[in-house]
């Protein structure tokens, strides 16, 4: 059962968090616990129920009519809203409830929902990553459990797995590409994406996956002559060792375009070789190999 402050609420909810105290005094929305100190906990079931309130509010109920509404009421109320609205909000909401619950059957028609509505790309783009954002309180503050981060990650890269593999493979005479994460780099679903991307430009694929060591990147580049080299940067190698890195990359691999995502490409102070590029997003990511680089 996760615990939140009134301020990790205000983030996930997008409600004020004196909005949330005035609507507790008022309408007695919520009963939150408060510690020896008189700070306000909220429950699994709190946060779940401001996301609802919050998102039928916005879209024109009256939060007078929805508080008296049971927690089946207001979660029928948003699906019938997500069938009639599209905005992005009302699915990332819904998302992270599925998350709470550890539903898999709603996470699943969320996202098959998403797909039909907006083709598989953008429902990953729009939905799904800015949803993994807004999330990313929940990691930090020790909100969710190692069970639902592993449930709702492998929920996402089942999905990507089973995009890529519904591609066709590229002729050996389309442009290649090697994608992977360096050694103790093991967030995958980003690169996954990644993949998805380059296969559908039509490129010839070699996924190498997680945690990769650098002998194993350079035999492989050494085997298939790649154009273009795809890989994520978050936390390894160390920002105190990312410039060696890079370098030890560029002039590696001096025929080889090197493409590069991950907060410390994008955040530390680098010099980058002109074989080098950094790209935000996996709209990027597409112009760069659209244009062949």
């Amino acid at each position: 059962m996760g615990k939140y402050s009134i301020k990790e609420l205000e983030q996930l909810s997008g409600i004020k968090a004196h909005t949330i105290r005035i609507w507790e005094k008022r309408h007695q929305l919520v009963e939150p616990e408060r510690t020896t100190t008189n700070i306000r906990l909220y429950s699994d079931d709190d946060l779940k129920k401001i996301i609802n309130i919050s998102l039928l509010n916005t879209h024109g109920l009256k939060i007078s009519k929805l508080v008296n509404l049971s927690a089946e009421e207001l979660h029928q109320k948003v699906s019938e809203l997500s069938e009639t609205k599209s905005a992005v909000d009302i699915f990332i909401d819904q998302m992270v409830v599925a998350m709470i619950d550890m539903e898999e059957e709603a996470f699943d028609q969320l996202l098959n929902r998403l797909s039909q509505r907006l083709g598989f790309e953008r429902a990953l783009t729009e939905v799904v990553y800015p949803f993994l954002t807004k999330i990313g309180v929940l990691w930090q503050t020790g909100n969710i459990t190692p069970a639902q981060e592993h449930f709702i990650s492998n929920l996402i890269r089942q999905k990507i797995i089973v995009a890529i593999d519904s591609l066709p493979l590229a002729p050996k005479s389309a442009m290649r590409v090697v994608l992977y994460l360096p050694e103790g780099e093991l967030h995958e679903i980003g690169l996954l994406f990644y993949h998805y991307v380059a296969k559908k430009e039509g490129l010839r694929t070699y996924y190498l996956g997680q945690n990769v060591p650098y002998k194993d990147v350079a035999f492989v580049v050494e085997q298939h002559k790649p154009h273009v080299l795809v890989t994520s940067i978050t936390t390894s190698p160390t920002a105190s060792a990312i410039q060696g890195y890079i370098d030890r990359l560029a002039a590696d691999f001096p025929n080889t375009k090197i493409l590069a995502s991950g907060a410390i490409v994008r955040k530390v102070a680098l010099k980058f070789p002109p074989n080098f590029h950094v790209f935000d997003n996996a709209v990027m990511l597409r112009k760069f190999l659209s244009a062949g680089v």
